[in-house]
């Protein structure tokens, strides 16, 4: 394989890498949002409440890799560009090594920490600390898991092996909302709970592994150099110390709504955010494809990784966008239908909120994988050290105290909005060849917000809300045309023309 097309993957490439990656978490979630009410009813409202919060762990377990597993993806693709790839195998075998000394230190740690967390920190009720504390044990044993998991499909990733990649994961991640449901049926405790999902994360590590083994000849574990990890660690370090900040600004909230009022304000602000969240699996699946492509191409071709970041942020807004209108215009009723009146009165305004919130929150996907790509973390962790010191306080003082759960999906929203702005003006600052391609990005991100804030205040209007919404796709549409470049206009306009031709 030649340099260009290492370090540059056809469009056609990266756009398959998307929709696979799209389909991995797509078709999950859909099984998800049908067996969430069937847990909830299983579960009850409060150990509902406690199940959010052990999902919110896993994500917090994410950090635990200190940032070797996004670096090594970073480091693997940049090989792979040069046609260096002789040292692969000896690095990823350093950098799993590493990773699971690390994790399985820190998941020692929180077991014995666990007690003081469901006893102490948690409004959780004296008859189900026993059944929590069991349960968060078993969860916070598979840290290892989720850390290896992670970097092997880094690996993948590096590769563009996207399409193996989902297919492998796609059954297991259908079972980690399954696998609960089913044990309930036999064993209604939590722990068993968290052992499916412990079953599920086990079987995600060895097809990873399976899949990555082809990829690295002579790979072994057998004599292991760990100072192929240091150069890792210190541009992990940054990515870390970033993405630590991140999880304790997208969870803290729930566990001060859990300290301050109470497991059933947990479980109506935590359902909707939640769902939200859902929406990640856009972005995700665009900046996952974004990022070996553009750790391969920026130094080398720096207008095609521009290039990359403008059609990868509105790529991003043109598949939120209407996803968003949905969700902030029929808040309650989604709510309602899915799980029921109270859930629509408890969180139907956090859900109109975090509606809003979460464009910003998917767009900063783009420049966020611009600034890993070229290897400038260190920004995106010290913008958040700066939303963590104004956030955390406004959150748990004013808004949540003040306006209660509808406080602190506003708090979220706010800073979600914040971040999603400093990425795209701190890309542009770090890498200048992209801020024509940042700047292009605004006027249609602009446009979708207010249309979204002018949906939620027309709630409860259905006939109003419709035809907005197709006002605000129109408009939406023809920003989203003028922000891309005249080569691409014409591109789009000889596809369009070609599949006329064939129909």
């Amino acid at each position: 394989m030649t340099e260009t097309n290492a370090a540059a993957p056809r469009d056609r490439q990266l756009l398959g890498g998307v929709v696979w990656n799209l389909l991995g978490r797509g078709l999950p979630l859909a099984v998800a949002l049908l067996l969430t009410p069937l847990l909830v009813v299983q579960l009850g409202v409060e150990r509902w409440g406690l199940f959010t919060l052990a999902l919110a762990m896993f994500g917090v377990f994410g950090v635990f890799d200190f940032g070797v597993g996004q670096a090594l993806t970073r480091a693997l693709a940049e090989r792979i560009g040069r046609g260096e790839t002789e040292t692969a195998p000896a690095l990823v075998g350093a950098a799993l090594v590493a990773l699971f000394g690390f994790s399985a230190g820190v998941a020692a740690l929180l077991w014995f920490g666990v007690p003081l967390l469901v006893e102490s920190a948690l409004n959780v009720p004296p008859a189900l600390q026993p059944q929590a504390i069991a349960a968060m044990r078993v969860l916070v044993a598979a840290a290892p898991l989720v850390v290896l998991n992670a970097a092997l499909w880094g690996v993948l990733a590096a590769w563009h092996k996207f399409k193996a990649a989902n297919l492998v994961s796609i059954p297991v991640a259908i079972f980690y909302y399954l696998g609960p449901v089913l044990v309930l049926t036999v064993w209604d405790d939590l722990t068993g709970v968290m052992l499916a999902l412990v079953a599920c994360r086990f079987a995600n590590t060895l097809s990873y592994a399976w899949l990555v083994r082809p990829l690295l000849p002579g790979f072994s574990l057998r004599r292991v150099q760990l100072r192929l990890v240091l150069p890792l660690l210190r541009l992990g370090g940054w990515m870390t110390f970033s993405g630590t900040l991140s999880q304790v600004l997208l969870y803290a909230d729930r566990f001060l709504i859990g300290s301050l009022l109470s497991l059933a304000a947990v479980a109506y602000y935590a359902t909707p955010l939640d769902l939200v969240l859902r929406m990640w699996i856009l972005p995700v699946a665009v900046a996952q494809t974004l990022l070996p492509a553009l750790a391969a191409s920026y130094a080398t071709m720096p207008e095609r990784a521009a290039a990359l970041l403008r059609r990868g942020s509105l790529l991003i807004l043109a598949l939120v966008f209407p996803a968003c209108l949905v969700l902030v215009g029929g808040a309650e009723l989604l709510l309602r239908l899915w799980l029921g009146a109270s859930f629509a009165e408890g969180g139907g305004t956090v859900l109109r909120i975090l509606g809003v919130g979460i464009l910003f929150s998917c767009v900063g996907f783009a420049p966020g994988a611009l600034l890993d790509a070229i290897g400038r973390p260190d920004i995106g962790a010290r913008l958040g050290l700066v939303l963590a010191v104004v956030f955390l306080p406004l959150s748990a003082g004013a808004l949540l105290l003040g306006l209660g759960i509808e406080g602190a999906a506003l708090a979220w929203a706010l800073r979600a909005a914040c971040e999603c702005a400093a990425k795209l003006w701190l890309a542009a600052r770090a890498y200048p060849v992209a801020a024509d391609s940042a700047r292009r990005v605004v006027w249609p991100l602009l446009l979708a917000a207010l249309a979204l804030a002018g949906m939620a205040l027309l709630r409860g209007e259905v006939a109003a809300e419709l035809g907005f919404g197709a006002l605000a796709l129109g408009g939406f549409a023809l920003v989203l045309w003028r922000a891309l470049s005249l080569t691409e206009r014409g591109d789009v306009l000889v596809k369009l023309r070609l599949k006329a031709a064939v129909a």
